[in-house]
């Protein structure tokens, strides 16, 4: 019998990867090798003090969130999890990771955000119904979210939110596609 990701979360069981074994990029940034720099709380929204590094390249973070040209990088705006222990979760995440998760935001299903590297956000939440399971689902940033949903229709997939608005977020849209649930994310008009 062979088992699959849901069987072994409903178990309980989790995988432990060491730190550096994994890195997840998005987008095309220098490498930095200084000495790790203290966190700073964060409110789960975007920080748009200036960038203090004397580096003239341009950034792509919360405040300037800019989707790749075509052909280039993927970038993650927003990572979402979703399980039944959010807080225990969220609390995992700021003892590792030394950062602190926002109070609930209603307009992402009561999710506690904090930044991810290369300005966007991870936010973890419960579920928002008895059926809802728990993922962890990733919404690329795409310049027409509209276009996007579309294409991914016409590829295979199953559109399970079609485009909405979050105010002073932007907009998202969830498609499913070969069980994977797929996000996507537009900022502004």
């Amino acid at each position: 019998m062979a088992l699959n990701r849901r069987d072994l979360l409903r178990a309980g069981v989790a995988f432990g990867v060491p730190a550096g074994v994994v890195t997840v990029v998005t987008g095309c940034q220098k490498a930095d090798n200084s000495a790790p720099k203290e966190a700073e709380p964060n409110t789960g929204e975007p920080d748009n003090a200036a960038d203090d590094t004397g580096d003239d390249e341009p950034k792509t973070g919360a405040d300037d969130p800019k989707p790749p040209v075509a052909g280039g990088p993927i970038n993650v705006y927003y990572l979402e999890i979703v399980t039944p222990e959010a807080e225990a979760l969220c609390g995992q995440y700021s003892k590792i990771h030394g950062v602190t998760f926002s109070e609930p935001i209603a307009n992402f299903g009561n999710a506690r955000t904090a930044k991810l590297v290369g300005g966007g956000m991870i936010g973890i939440r419960g579920p928002m119904r008895d059926t809802e399971t728990p993922v962890v689902r990733p919404y690329m940033l795409v310049d027409d979210i509209k276009s996007a949903v579309e294409s991914a229709a016409k590829s295979g997939g199953k559109v399970a939110m079609p485009p909405m608005e979050i105010p002073e977020h932007g907009k998202f849209a969830i498609v499913i596609h070969g069980g994977i649930e797929c996000g996507f994310w537009q900022t502004g008009e």
